[in-house]
């Protein structure tokens, strides 16, 4: 009877752990959804005009980008290594594409001329 008391605990375990997981899902998938519908209204600038822009500017290759939300206002953090190993973090607002600012070492070995 123990044995049979463990497995039902062990069954009950795993059952809200899906469901747990399920509702993690379905809230990045409304994230998603959200900020689709705010690009598409133009409240929000595309990622990729935002990669394009560092293209031109900087030499390197993306690490990670992330899309974070300061007081409500969406500003993209993109981490980036240059020729050199130097790792430099762009800071954009996402509403209007402009950068607002730059962190990292040797960050001019990394401008385009």
């Amino acid at each position: 009877m123990k044995r049979f008391n463990r497995c039902i605990k062990a069954l009950m375990l795993v059952a809200v752990g899906i469901m747990a997981c399920q509702s993690l899902v379905v809230a990045d998938d409304d994230e998603w959804r959200s900020l689709h519908r705010e690009v598409e209204e133009g409240r929000v600038v595309a990622l990729p005009e935002v990669l394009d822009w560092l293209e031109r500017h900087y030499i390197g290759q993306v690490l990670e980008v992330e899309l974070e939300r300061d007081d409500g206002m969406p500003r993209y953090e993109i981490d980036m290594i240059g020729p050199q190993g130097q790792v430099v973090e762009f800071e954009f607002d996402a509403t209007n594409g402009e950068m607002m600012g730059i962190e990292g070492v040797n960050i001019d070995g990394m401008t385009r001329q």
